[in-house]
């Protein structure tokens, strides 16, 4: 078993999202290469969407004040024309005059006889809402709880950013030790953590700048020699995900560096380190003696002293960037990673059981529908995850409303069909759904599904959920999905 996968005004609020659409079917096939090249967890995506943002308020040369006498200031100067078209599939439907919106009955017509296609195996469910108004466009066994594969990570990225926020980081220190002259690496589940001078995903945890940190502050203490110990005991419970030794996942501690990968991949299965705790402390120790530090012995798992300020800290990339890279890159060591922070915030112990239920306990404040509905993992690598196509959609919704911009890295991490992360090469080139379709992945032997949003030709932003199981074949399979979310991305 494995899994295989690779952002206002008074505007009424029926109306707010159809806008935003819009402007963002112009202006995506421009934003989309910056966005490859970058990444969205390192500020692609956001520049992008700050610009896009930018655009939706008044134009032209005059200062929008509103404080005092803001109301003497002229009006705004009107703006010039846009010189360059748009690029790609797209592009003549954001310059020439919207569709009508898809009805109900028009996208059933459409959608049913795809989801007939034996391709997808002898189960599926199909979930489409409009989420500006919450209009369920479409439906088929939208509430029967299917084996969701990495789609459940929309569920892991909903509850985090519901528990902690978007700009909350997660910190590792280095505390003194109960014993003299020792130190104590400490792990707070930093899956950005990296052991290389430069990180691979942007801002984000560095044992590099912690060692620097550490050695200053050793010298300035008079101390050039100590002994090394590590504390991964924040997490609970079994390490290794039910699965078993698997490339797509490392041990899931509180203390890892690089994801336990012994190679330079940042993504994709490989692999693991057996104990990535050791080797994070290892790499720590190595660290230290570049830096005129000796490190005598071999690190050890070891407890910082009681109540003793960090002699240094560093923080993870901040949770919403997080976020975008496990839904990117489908990351499963992230996801297992948010999972955690989840039952941390909530007060539940950091483990698998812990996780389920304040995943369960979050999405639920939320005000989604849980029931029938399980999260045995973050990930989604376990088949004993159970959710249902409007359980995603419902989520999706709920990240789109403007009422609650925390839940707003759920959308902007999600691939992009033809151009970034697990969507690359699918709806690609030519596909009527390129550049206009975001969604997650989620494979497994036997399972396939695809959730995210889509601009329909009316300007509307859609969220759909397609979940299948019992499929002869993956390839067969996600060529059928594919189908479906570009009917949803053309119907009318």
């Amino acid at each position: 078993m494995c899994d295989r996968e690779r952002g206002w005004s008074e505007v009424p609020l029926d109306k707010t999202w159809q806008l935003i659409a819009g402007s963002a079917v112009a202006g995506l096939a421009l934003s989309v290469a910056a966005v490859a090249a970058a990444g969205p967890w390192d500020s692609g995506q956001r520049k992008a969407e700050r610009d896009s943002a930018a655009s939706w308020g008044l134009t032209g040369g005059a200062d929008h004040g509103d404080g005092p006498g803001s109301g003497d200031l002229p009006q705004a100067a009107p703006s010039a024309p846009g010189v360059l078209g748009g690029i790609g599939p797209g592009a003549a439907r954001a310059q020439s005059a919207p569709a009508a919106p898809a009805s109900a009955g028009g996208l059933a017509a459409v959608l049913k006889p795809l989801l007939a296609d034996p391709a997808l195996g002898t189960a599926r469910t199909a979930s489409v809402v409009d989420t500006a108004t919450g209009q369920v466009l479409y439906e088929s066994g939208a509430r029967d709880a299917m084996t969701p594969a990495s789609t459940v990570k929309i569920a892991t990225a909903a509850a985090v950013l519901a528990a902690l926020g978007p700009e909350h980081r997660i910190r590792t220190t280095v505390a003194p030790g109960a014993s003299p002259g020792q130190i104590v690496l400490v792990g707070g589940g930093d899956p950005s953590l990296t052991a290389k001078k430069k990180s691979p995903a942007g801002s984000g945890g560095s044992l590099v700048a912690l060692a620097a940190d550490t050695a200053q502050a050793l010298k300035a203490a008079g101390t050039a020699t100590v002994t090394l110990g590590y504390d991964d005991s924040l997490y609970a419970g079994p390490a290794r995900h039910p699965i078993g030794v698997n490339p797509n996942i490392a041990p899931v501690t509180a203390l890892a560096a690089d994801e336990g990968r012994p190679d330079e991949s940042t993504s994709g299965p490989v692999d693991r380190a057996e104990d990535p705790s050791r080797d994070a402390a290892r790499a720590f120790r190595t660290l230290l003696a570049e830096r005129g530090i000796e490190v005598t012995g071999e690190p050890a798992r070891a407890k910082a002293a009681a109540s003793v300020q960090p002699l240094a800290v560093t923080l993870s990339t901040p949770i919403a960037g997080l976020v975008e890279r496990m839904l990117t890159n489908s990351d499963n060591d992230i996801a297992e990673a948010l999972a955690r922070q989840t039952a941390l915030a909530s007060g539940r112990p950091a483990s698998f059981e812990g996780a389920e239920k304040a995943v369960t306990e979050r999405l639920t404040a939320l005000g989604v529908d849980t029931a029938g509905s399980r999260f045995a993992d973050g990930s989604g690598l376990n088949r004993a995850d159970r959710i249902s196509a409007g359980l995603l959609t419902g989520l999706l919704v709920k990240a789109a409303d403007p009422q609650r911009p925390e839940l707003r890295p759920v959308l902007t991490g999600l691939p992009v069909a033809g151009f970034t992360g697990t969507l690359k090469a699918r709806n690609a080139g030519s596909s009527p759904a390129a550049g206009l379709l975001r969604a997650k992945t989620g494979t497994l032997t036997g399972v396939n599904s695809l959730s995210g949003t889509v601009v329909d030709p009316s300007g509307r932003l859609l969220a759909f959920a397609f979940l299948t199981a019992n499929s002869p074949g993956p390839e067969g399979a996600e060529k059928a999905l594919d189908k479906l979310a570009a009917a949803v991305a053309t119907a009318s």
